[in-house]
């Protein structure tokens, strides 16, 4: 997990309709940016689903909402779909942003060791800088624990 304080790295990635986006065209908003292990499975459903029915809660504060994970364009359409969210979902199956945002650790599942991305929140700045780091995430409370930080922040 990267520190607070630090310069959030920069990413260009393709969202669930093929548009690039880019960590520079948020300067000058807030960015929550999270990272969740796969599309269309419970925990991370409930984390997608959370973020949508708060966005406008998130907008009203001047705070913009990205999911990442590596999944493909076509897998984050079909999420976008069947969930209705309202939000962008970044593909990143090379993990370009994945790894440079330190997420992508080895998990234990059922006594099973694999890489994977670990379920990691970030509130950055305006100015690209991460202001609140989150690696202890639940993944249904994850959007209202957001939405007090971005109060705060």
């Amino acid at each position: 997990m990267l520190e607070v304080g630090t310069k959030a790295p920069d990413f260009s990635l393709p969202d669930q309709n093929g548009n690039i986006h880019t960590l520079e065209e948020y300067k000058g908003k807030k960015l929550i940016l999270y990272f969740y292990p796969k599309d269309n499975t419970p925990g991370c459903t409930k984390q997608a689903c959370g973020y949508s029915e708060r966005l406008p809660q998130f907008t009203q504060k001047g705070v913009e909402v990205i999911g990442i994970s590596k999944d493909t364009v076509a897998s984050h359409k079909r999420f976008e779909e069947k969930q209705g969210l309202k939000f962008t979902i970044l593909a990143d199956p090379e993990l370009a942003a994945i790894k440079a945002y330190d997420v992508w650790h080895e998990k234990k599942n059922y006594g099973k060791v694999s890489m994977g991305v670990v379920r990691t929140t970030y509130l950055i700045d305006e100015n690209g800088i991460i202001i609140k780091a989150n690696d202890k995430v639940k993944a249904a409370d994850d959007p209202e624990k957001m939405l007090e930080e971005a109060d705060r922040a």
